[in-house]
């Protein structure tokens, strides 16, 4: 499925679906040497240029960088021997930038890093927003709020328009929750699937695209041994049951939140993605004790609230292929911090049982904010 059907009228940042550029179209041109990658990396310089003033979504940009890797794509491609993603502007996340395995397997498929993106400042106990040394990251739809962390910066650049690729890390939903309130898709993997350099098991790196489609062709360069399985996948259509869920027996969700992620739920049984079945909605404990406490080292009631939640997860896979929610119960705070409100609520439980979840937009909150509807899988 693509998220077409799932975007709905809402305020636009910088850049409109029409100029906004694409992974799959990025490639093509420069491999069939209809432009260049010097070309397309100086544009999304130009672009960075003129929006990251107000957004500041990057901690650095690379301009030299890039252009002597954009260079050597273009060499190739001349050589007849064009990587798959040639030429596609990367922006990677400041906590790991091109040294994880996500950037390192995107720049071998010919993808251009421009820029790293920003990140929470540590010493702050809320993560969900982005630090530079010129102010804090904008959401691209609403200054006034965070986009979500700690991937923030990754989401804000791709949501602008600046690249159509980022790379994020995602432990407690800092992929998932600034994919939903900057209106991008951001998947989280199976954990351990790519290599952390964590030791909790808790975390697991993905990527931000704009749309479902980008995200498909980027997953067949992150995961070579299945190759192609996800762009076929896409192709193929097939019809997968779900079962939804507003608060997995525990979140306190904003209703209007609830209300528009359900409305997309229901426009994918509408056009034929999902077959949404009734029954009773999972009732998971809350995760937070556990997640603490496995960031600490082994721990015996950690490790029996992960089973138990595990177990009840496992019954609902028995019945249905996904398992829906709101991605975030909340819409994007202000700047000042989140107040009491978990906005990992509905994210962190498939940290620690390691489950693949995806965020892809849902429409919007009544304060003209994206809303983010998650998939989540065995």
């Amino acid at each position: 499925m693509t998220d077409a059907p799932l975007r709905s009228g809402g305020p636009g940042p910088a850049a409109g679906p029409d100029d906004r550029p694409s992974v799959r179209g990025i490639a093509r041109r420069v491999r069939s040497g209809t432009t260049t990658a010097a070309a397309v990396v100086a544009d999304a310089l130009a672009v960075i240029g003129a929006r990251d003033p107000a957004l500041r979504a990057f901690r650095e940009v690379w301009p030299e960088r890039a252009a002597r890797l954009a260079a050597r794509v273009d060499d190739a491609v001349r050589r007849g021997d064009p990587p798959r993603l040639a030429g596609v502007p990367l922006a990677v996340k400041a906590w790991g930038s091109t040294g994880s395995v996500p950037a390192r397997r995107l720049v071998a498929a010919g993808c251009v890093p421009v820029g790293s993106t920003s990140v929470p400042d540590p010493a702050t106990p809320w993560q969900t927003w982005g630090s530079t040394d010129r102010g804090p990251t904008a959401n691209p739809w609403r200054a006034d709020r965070v986009p979500g962390g700690s991937s923030a910066g990754s989401a804000a650049a791709v949501a602008a328009g600046m690249v159509p690729l980022a790379t994020g890390g995602d432990s407690a939903g800092s992929l998932r929750i600034p994919a939903a309130w900057c209106g991008v898709v951001g998947m989280k993997p199976t954990n351990a699937l790519l290599p952390t350099a964590r030791g909790d098991g808790l975390g697991a790196l993905g990527a931000l695209t704009w749309d479902a489609e980008d995200l498909a062709v980027v997953l067949d360069v992150l995961f070579p041994a299945a190759a192609g399985r996800f762009t076929r996948t896409l192709r193929e259509r097939s019809r997968l049951t779900a079962l939804w869920s507003a608060t997995l027996g525990f979140a306190d969700t904003d209703p209007e939140v609830a209300r528009t992620a359900y409305g997309a739920a229901c426009r994918l049984a509408a056009v034929g993605g999902i077959e949404l079945r009734d029954g009773p909605e999972p009732r998971l404990a809350d995760p937070s004790a556990a997640w603490h406490a496995l960031r600490a080292g082994p721990d015996p009631a950690a490790a029996a609230l992960r089973a138990a939640n595990d177990q009840r997860l496992a019954r609902v896979f028995e019945r249905v292929d996904l398992l829906l929610t709101p991605t975030v119960p909340y819409p994007p705070h202000a700047h000042e911090g989140p107040g009491e409100r978990m906005n990992v609520a509905l994210t962190w439980a498939f940290n620690v049982g390691g489950h693949p979840a995806i965020s892809v937009p849902a429409g919007w909150s009544p304060d003209g904010c994206p809303v983010g509807l998650q998939l989540v899988a065995a």
